[in-house]
């Protein structure tokens, strides 16, 4: 665990074309380091937000990537 990160607040969303998209109601971050994307979700697969087992509570998991341009 590299943050542990925290819940985001109120939330809004912007498309590309200037319209108003809908930002996912509960959300939040943490970073991880994982060797590969397979060891990401084992780690992530005993998070607390899982255990519930109803299919209410999702993680979704992404490579961070530098932004284009940036480095």
């Amino acid at each position: 665990m590299i943050d542990m990160g925290q819940p985001f607040g109120g939330a809004a969303s912007i498309v590309d074309d200037g319209s108003q998209g809908s930002a996912p109601p509960l959300s939040g971050y943490s970073i991880i380091e994982a060797d590969s994307m397979d060891a990401a979700k084992a780690y992530s697969a005993s998070h607390p937000f899982l255990s519930d087992g109803n299919g209410e509570f999702a993680i979704d998991l992404f490579e961070m990537m530098p932004a284009p341009g940036m480095y």
